[in-house]
């Protein structure tokens, strides 16, 4: 567990170190200045969010160090290599060996035409114009379009 005493204490090393104040600190790191605020007093802990927004921001601080003191700020490169070293036998990847060398594996990602799939998109559509015939005189408040990537946009009237 974390002490946040001795968090705090780490933290203000940081600002020190790089030369800003909190509320400078806070908007490099992209949280919200009250934030930062209520960990420099101890009324919060940091959070994971917290934590990794400052990893990912300035590399040279330690995860290790920042959480528990262990370890040495800024990073050296002797402190680095004993904490992520990675042993040889997990490092070298092993590439999948095939009985047959004119085998070739099938690609899991390549998209299947499926004729049923067609049928049904053409059914949905009539059934959402019919739909959308019988709802004449219903306003539209809000339309939401989902992309493949996982995103969407909202628009609203």
């Amino acid at each position: 567990m974390v002490n946040i005493e001795d968090f705090i204490k780490r933290l203000e090393i940081i600002l020190d170190y790089y030369g800003l104040n909190a509320s400078s600190f806070a908007d490099k790191i992209g949280v919200q200045r009250s934030s930062m605020s209520h960990l420099l007093s101890g009324r919060n802990k940091p959070s994971l969010d917290f934590i990794l927004k400052i990893i990912e921001v300035f590399p040279d601080i330690d995860l290790y160090w920042v959480l528990n003191g262990k370890g040495s700020f800024p990073k050296n490169e002797n402190s680095k290599g004993a904490i992520n070293s990675i042993p040889e036998e997990i490092e070298k990847p092993i590439a999948p060996i095939f009985p047959n060398k004119d085998f070739i594996p099938e690609d899991l990602f390549l998209e299947i035409e499926n004729p049923n799939e067609k049928k049904l998109v053409e059914k949905n559509t009539v059934e959402i114009k019919n739909t959308i015939s019988n709802t004449s005189s219903a306003e539209i408040e809000k339309i939401v379009l989902f992309y493949k990537n996982g995103t969407f946009k909202v628009y609203t009237t």
